[in-house]
């Protein structure tokens, strides 16, 4: 979980890049009737104001808004499973549509806290009494989306389905229902992830194509339009990616020599 807040009078815009984690964003600006305060995202020409959740592969994505205070809470695919069940249905979805009521109650509750600590509390025991409410995926799920991860979308879908006793037909299926996306499609966000987080701190595209698994230069321009519209210049300038370091310390690489 991270804690933003801006006090600019003029609004702000940024551009939101996939991450191989189902993103909550609870906006706790303004909260009254005709307070203008607060995050309007942009998919694809769609608005949604508000609290939201924002799926794996969100797409064009763009979020401006002014006197911002938000709780973005990171969930892993599994968790967020067990806690919203698969993808939400669009590659952003209000919270209330996900949560009904519960998202207005959480809302209250998170500005009566005193302090970003507090909030971070009572979002952790919400998440958790959810969590105990609703079945978990499966394990051999579990497990693939861990390997996936850990490999950085190299291994084979093959070997996983292998890995866990299951053909690589009733792996891509069960996967694809629980989780959202197909085993295939999240390998290459997370390979799309690692290399926009590497041109991020500065390294070279033809270096972190290389790197990342991508047949060449080319190849990771492809997957960074595909999954941003944006060229990787652009998205190594991103400041959505530019505060990983400071929000998730350790889960990012570290920046090159003389880069910003």
């Amino acid at each position: 979980m991270a804690g933003f807040r801006q006090r600019d009078a003029e609004a702000a815009g940024i551009t939101m890049v996939a991450h191989p984690a189902v993103t909550v964003l609870v906006d706790l600006s303004g909260g009254r009737a005709g307070d203008d305060r607060g995050i309007v995202y942009d998919a694809h020409g769609r608005r949604t104001r508000g609290s939201v959740v924002v799926g794996l592969l969100p797409g064009e994505l763009r979020a401006a808004g002014r006197g911002v205070d938000c709780l973005q809470i990171r969930l892993d695919p599994v968790a967020a499973a067990a806690l919203l069940g698969p993808e939400p249905g669009g590659p952003v979805a209000a919270l209330e549509a996900v949560w009904g009521r519960d998202a207005g109650r959480l809302e209250d509750r998170l500005r009566a806290a005193s302090c970003w600590e507090e909030r971070f509390a009572v979002a952790a025991d919400w998440l958790e009494r959810r969590r105990a409410e609703r079945p978990r995926v499966d394990p051999e799920v579990a497990h693939v989306w861990r390997r996936t991860l850990g490999s950085r979308g190299r291994a084979r879908v093959e070997a996983l389905a292998d890995e866990v006793g299951w053909s690589r037909q009733l792996l891509w299926a069960r996967f694809r229902a629980q989780l959202g996306v197909t085993p295939k499609r999240a390998a290459r966000l997370v390979r799309f992830d690692h290399a926009v987080h590497l041109l991020a701190v500065g390294r070279e595209a033809a270096g972190v194509a290389a790197e990342s698994g991508f047949a060449d230069q080319s190849h990771l321009h492809r997957e960074v339009r595909t999954f941003t519209g944006l060229t990787p210049a652009a998205v190594a300038a991103a400041p959505w990616l530019a505060v990983d370091a400071t929000a998730w310390p350790g889960s990012v690489p570290a920046p090159t020599r003389g880069s910003r």
